[in-house]
């Protein structure tokens, strides 16, 4: 075993890891990455098929960010924001700002498609909400460290200002959606509800409200038997899960606790199983919570900076937007930034809002309406250096027509999956998939989750030189945006074939 290795495990202590496995054998140790392909120390080259846990968006040890933090070396790095501005991060948040809001006058609202089922109800949902009340300009910025320290201060701003605008009693309720996970800080843990990593921290966390999550591969509102294509195209339903949220706030409202905020990783959930939502959902419920004057927060840690890729069908007013909100139009209250932000490169959060809850805060040194929070890396010069260098590559055309054809040919390619028996569910939205394995198809029949399915079919693919890691028995697609269409038809094979050498032999078992 080489050096490193052992020192490895011998006293790091990994998450996510039971260590009891994690030890049985040697662990692949990265010592370099160059674009999507990454080299552990004995020389060998994978490509990482989920950038590094959806932080890498340009690729690794791409020369434009390296030079930027190279210059910002050369001048400092860092310096406190406790009573100090800096330059990268003013110019930082001026342009989160900017990106944040685009077209804003122009925005419209959509519409489901014609074939869309529910059009009637979204219209329903729609017909008498103020346009004025659906476009908030998100006008400061507020950074932290990742994201659930950007969620934290989403929770602490949306809580105080619910407190200072609508009374301190009773206390502000918050919604979360069924198999959410927002992070690992006792309140992002709050907003949790998967029990495998939340249940143990119930002493330490506060009450929140669960509605039910649009998960259509599984809802029992689904009437449609399973077809080899995403679930959400065949699905035959009344958008009953919007009804779910919709009697959420008005079963809060009549216990005389309205709802602070409502929290959704929008168009898709990560750490859920990535649960995409049918198109619409985002814009009704952000509706309800509207008319119910609840708060919106956006947690787009994992979706923002153009993970979900090109325009949804719902609205044409908008072009390459780079949050997944704005694909149908939808304006948070509090938007959360992570992972992607500097590029993959350096640990660097934001959380925007608007003017009302900023003002919220303003007050006489004597009233304490200051909002007490912070970090000791605040707005950190290398990571703001970094975000801004990335800003730069997104925006650009060429960065646009790669993240295109790469949308379309993942999409080409994850069709050869339809025809393995383990595979259930292929969902994808832009540059984000999620492929489901289940014991029979046709059926839905989950497998054991001491088969350890989806772990093994990655452990195949590491031997076939792609890393990614499994959300339970759901395989993460994810590379970085300069991936090749060749590099992506690399990766599909190597999942066909890990699936067929994996989850087929434990289907040919059970059968025996």
């Amino acid at each position: 075993m080489h050096r490193l290795a052992h020192l490895d495990r011998k006293f790091v202590w990994h998450p996510f890891t039971q260590m009891r496995d994690w030890l049985k054998s040697e662990p692949i140790v990265i010592v370099e990455g160059r674009g999507p392909v990454l080299r552990d120390l004995r020389g060998r080259e994978y490509l990482d098929a989920n950038s590094s846990i959806w932080t890498n968006l340009h690729g690794h040890n791409h020369p434009r960010i390296n030079a930027a933090i190279g210059r910002q070396l050369k001048r400092i790095a860092h310096s406190s924001a406790l009573g100090l501005a800096n330059e990268p991060a003013s110019l930082l948040a001026q342009r989160l700002v900017s990106l944040a809001n685009p077209q804003l006058a122009g925005m419209k609202r959509g519409r489901g498609g014609r074939n869309s089922p529910g059009t009637a109800t979204l219209s329903h949902f729609l017909s008498d909400l103020p346009a004025s009340k659906s476009l908030r300009p998100l006008t400061k910025v507020f950074f932290s460290d990742d994201g659930s320290t950007s969620i934290e201060v989403a929770l602490k701003l949306a809580y105080e200002y619910t407190r200072r605008t609508r009374g301190p009693k009773p206390k502000p309720v918050f919604l979360s959606l069924a198999g959410a996970y927002h992070g690992d800080t006792v309140g992002a843990v709050s907003l949790g509800h998967i029990d495998l990593f939340h249940r143990a921290y119930a002493g330490l966390t506060f009450k929140t409200e669960r509605v039910m999550s649009p998960y259509c591969y599984r809802c029992p509102f689904n009437r449609a038997m399973p077809e080899r294509m995403d679930a959400r195209v065949y699905r035959k339903c009344n958008w009953e899960c919007v009804g779910e949220v919709e009697k959420k706030f008005c079963a809060q409202t009549k216990r005389g606790r309205p709802v602070a905020a409502l929290v959704v990783e929008p168009l898709i959930q990560g750490a859920a199983g990535m649960i995409p939502q049918p198109p619409g959902w985002l814009l009704q419920v952000a509706a309800i919570a509207r008319k119910n004057d609840a708060l919106l927060i956006a947690d787009e840690v994992m979706t923002g900076f153009g993970r979900t890729g090109r325009l949804s069908t719902l609205n044409s007013q908008l072009s390459t937007p780079l949050f997944a909100c704005h694909h149908e139009s939808v304006q948070p209250d509090l938007l959360c930034l992570a992972k992607g932000m500097t590029g993959g490169y350096l640990p660097m959060a934001a959380t925007l809002t608007t003017q009302r809850i900023f003002d919220a805060f303003l007050g006489e040194h004597h009233e304490l309406k200051t909002f007490f929070h912070g970090h000791s890396y605040t707005g950190n010069q290398l990571g703001a250096s970094a975000a801004l260098a990335s800003l730069d590559l997104l925006q650009s055309a060429a960065s646009f027509r790669a993240r295109s054809r790469m949308e379309q040919t993942l999409a080409d390619e994850l069709k050869v999956l339809r025809t393995l028996p383990a595979v259930g569910d292929i969902r994808q939205v832009g540059l984000i998939a999620g492929i489901e394995l289940v014991r029979n198809w046709r059926t839905r029949e989950r497998f054991g989750l001491g088969e350890r399915v989806g772990a093994r079919v990655c452990e195949a693919m590491a031997r076939r030189g792609v890393l990614t890691r499994p959300i339970g028995d759901v395989i993460v697609i994810m590379p970085p945006f300069c991936t090749t269409p060749a590099q992506i038809r690399r990766i599909v094979t190597a999942l066909a074939e890990a699936v067929e050498e994996k989850a087929g032999s434990v289907n040919s078992s059970s059968h025996i």
